[in-house]
């Protein structure tokens, strides 16, 4: 069993930045990946970037590159997404999960057996 709890988001103007936590608690030893996505209103739920609990190595898609940054805190088990220069498509809600089985791609959200609960980042114009 894997506990996410998910803090910060917000409202920023565009080119503003905002930073994203994920607190992992429960059998956290366990886990491989945790990963982030994003669902905007009205689209599918996409990949934002990942990160191995073991080697650090992250990933991201191709428009987000140079803008985020996932980050583990290894102290209090936790991982963030820094977001800068965010634009107003950056607009949805963010979640956090992880994957204590390896299998399938890191990209997709059905690889992935724990989620928290989703933190609102809205960018304006």
């Amino acid at each position: 069993q894997v506990q996410l709890v998910q803090s910060g988001g917000g409202l920023v103007q565009a080119g503003g930045s905002l930073r994203l936590s994920c607190a992992a608690s429960g059998r956290t030893f366990t886990i491989f990946t945790v990963g982030w996505f994003r669902q905007a209103l009205g689209k599918e739920r996409e990949f934002v970037g990942g990160i191995s609990w073991t080697g650090g190595g992250t990933g991201s898609l191709d428009s987000m590159k140079g803008r985020f940054t996932i980050s583990r805190h290894n102290a209090k088990n936790t991982v963030s997404l820094q977001m800068n220069s965010l634009k107003p498509e950056d607009t949805a809600v963010y979640y956090c999960a992880a994957r204590t089985v390896y299998g399938g791609s890191s990209r997709s959200p059905e690889s992935y057996n724990y989620w928290g609960q989703g933190t609102q980042v809205t960018v304006s114009s």
